[in-house]
């Protein structure tokens, strides 16, 4: 028996994985990768997948992360 993983869309994610992230932030995959190389954006690294908390990539948008 397979489980089935349920599609919830994008806007109701918590966190997104990168190609999400571009998407919902209008920014290129290479300005994330700075921005988190840069230490300006965090992300965690979970079962081989890199993710980004929704609340993180929008404090960056607000300017609150300097």
């Amino acid at each position: 028996m397979t489980r089935q993983i349920p599609n919830i869309p994008t806007q109701e994610k918590i966190a997104l994985r990168i190609n999400e992230t571009v998407a919902v932030s209008g920014l290129s995959r290479s300005t994330i990768y700075e921005l988190l190389k840069a230490g300006k954006l965090r992300a965690v690294k979970i079962g081989g997948r890199r993710l980004i908390l929704r609340e993180d990539l929008q404090a960056l948008l607000h300017g609150g992360i300097q």
